[in-house]
């Protein structure tokens, strides 16, 4: 079923979105940008006479409630982008008297589903290596269903719209979907366009496809390098991961972010890119600081011979002419992690150099790909949401994506 063939008037629609916004230490969204992604969706519902129940979580507070993460710090900002004032149930699985009162129209959201340990289906309290943790487990897992299933008695469909939850098999994105049949589940718009946007990258390769990725550590990232190497005509492995690469050919890189036990690993990927004819593009040069700071000292200096005593913070101006080189004359481009420490005014230059160049190439007609967090508040920072293709709204779930793998919140409703 799709949300456009769904007769929602006069129906209860229980929707799991991704409403993990940041907040500041007051309780204000820094960025409602996942708020806006789920709009579409949700005005629809309401539009076609049918209610809304509002399920999401906010941060890890693993499986204890912990007012921090509590989701009434938003209903004011969901009521202001509904246009209509939503209602909070303080229990997401004692929410089942407000559900039945909803009338057509009408908006409830649940407290955070991560309060319950069911949602992520994990044991609370026991280490691993103990053996009743097996036991607890399946325990776990069984109370994990009824956690579900409540969930599912407050609503007659399921809509899923939750892309960066979606490579999670969490009670409220995968195990819920099977208390409906296949007329009374669907994927929401935001995960319709996040789909397609994975398969324009992956399926309707346009070359040249250059991606670009970026980030402190080789080893949260090894998956997809592996992945996008069968794909990719141009890769650039930029941010701290440049050090690690630097060090394991024999640099010297001072006090720069390195992971000592992942440079055999970084040869490897160096040697993989060499035999299979991809066009490998690792930063020369750095902008060193002498301390993590934005107002530390800084010195232009080849990424594998930093002096002692200064760390790489950002990609020097030779590393980004070769960068924006890569990227200009590409037809299709992935975009996951910044190039430098972007969060520091006097370090975005590398990142910068990267959007410019997206910029341009998808002017002259590139399919460009942002995902991650990081890499959409770069764009977002410098101005630049619009003159890109697509931003993904979830990291880890558009990389698992990219990588191949079968997303449970999508396999849920597809029923693969």
């Amino acid at each position: 079923m799709t949300i456009d063939q769904f007769k929602f008037a006069g129906k209860k629609a229980i929707v799991r979105v991704d409403f993990n916004v940041p907040l500041d230490e007051n309780g204000k969204i820094t960025d409602d940008t996942r708020i806006r992604g789920a709009l579409p969706t949700l005005k629809k519902i309401l539009a076609d006479g049918g209610s809304l129940i509002i399920m999401s979580h906010m941060g890890k507070p693993k499986g204890k409630v912990n007012a921090k993460y509590s989701l009434s710090q938003i209903v004011d900002a969901v009521s202001a982008h509904l246009g209509v004032p939503v209602q909070f149930a303080p229990d997401c699985a004692k929410a089942g008297e407000a559900a039945a009162a909803l009338k057509p129209g009408e908006v409830l959201l649940l407290e955070n589903l991560r309060f319950y340990p069911e949602e992520e289906g994990k044991p609370v309290g026991i280490e691993k290596e103990d053996p009743a943790y097996e036991d607890a487990k399946k325990a776990m897992k069984a109370s994990q269903k009824e956690f579900a299933k409540t969930l599912a008695s407050y609503a007659d469909c399921y809509v899923n719209d939750a892309f960066g939850t979606a490579h999670r098999k969490h009670a409220s994105t995968a195990v819920i979907a099977d208390y409906f049949d296949a007329d009374h589940k669907m994927l929401g718009y935001l995960m319709e366009k996040e789909v397609q946007a994975v398969d324009n990258v992956l399926s309707n390769i346009k070359r040249p496809f250059t991606a670009i990725m970026g980030g402190s550590k080789v080893s949260t990232k090894i998956g997809i390098i592996e992945n996008l190497m069968d794909k990719v005509d141009n890769l650039i492995l930029c941010g701290g991961m440049t050090y690690t690469f630097a060090k394991a050919q024999g640099g010297k890189i001072g006090m720069s972010i390195c992971e000592d036990d992942k440079l055999d690993l970084a040869l490897d990927i160096i040697a993989k890119a060499k035999a299979k004819g991809v066009n490998l593009v690792l930063g020369t040069d750095c902008v060193a600081a002498d301390a993590f700071s934005n107002d530390a000292n800084t010195q232009i200096c080849p990424a594998n011979d930093v002096p002692e005593g200064w760390e790489g913070l950002d990609a020097g101006p030779e590393t980004r002419k070769a960068f924006a080189d890569a990227i200009k004359g590409a037809k299709t481009i992935l975009w996951n992690g910044p190039a430098g420490v972007f969060e520091f005014d006097n370090f975005t230059a590398g990142s910068r150099a990267i959007a410019e160049a997206i910029a341009e190439a998808t002017a002259n007609g590139a399919f460009s790909l942002i995902g991650g967090g990081d890499s959409v508040a770069c764009i977002n920072k410098f101005g630049m949401a619009d003159k890109v293709s697509y931003i993904s709204t979830g990291g880890g779930a558009l990389l698992e994506a990219i990588e191949g793998k079968i997303l449970p919140g999508i396999a849920a409703i597809k029923g693969e």
